[in-house]
């Protein structure tokens, strides 16, 4: 018989530094999930990922507090911050105060194609230039300026 769900938790947690400390504490203590053990479960499965990677996790919470999660891929914004060299841990370096007046950084096309083939499992498109497009969009929206 198929557990019953009790509800989702979404959250966005560094890669390999899950710790019982807000936000991660507060939200599963709520739902009555055992902390320490998504925390270790969660290190454990990031431990090959570069550290301090945002990785987005959706906590799927059972009625018997048991929980399953998975591990989504990096937003495009930490790509396209690391792509361009801007700072991609705390907010000097997150993009312009004022998009589509100043530039804060440039990419090329190939950098965002190669953006959409490592995203490719979380957007909404099969085709890596649609899905490029969309990586060139975001770009766009942090004040990045897009060549080629």
């Amino acid at each position: 018989m198929a557990k019953k769900i009790d509800g989702y938790i979404n959250l966005q947690v560094p890669a390999g530094k899950a710790n019982p400390s807000p936000p991660i504490g507060p939200a599963l203590g709520q739902r009555g999930v055992n902390i320490m053990e998504f925390c270790k479960a969660f290190n454990a499965k990031s431990k090959d990922i570069e550290p301090d990677t945002p990785i987005p996790v959706k906590i799927t919470v059972y009625t018997d507090r048991s929980f399953t999660f998975q591990m989504k891929t990096p937003p495009a914004t930490f790509f396209l911050k690391k792509a361009a060299g801007l700072k991609t841990v705390g907010k000097p370096g997150s993009g312009s105060k004022e998009p589509g007046r100043t530039v804060v950084a440039s990419v090329t096309m190939d950098q965002c194609r190669e953006i959409a083939k490592m995203k490719l499992a979380d957007l909404n498109t099969d085709d890596i230039d649609q899905g490029a497009r969309t990586i060139a969009g975001s770009a766009r929206a942090m004040g990045i300026e897009v060549k080629g």
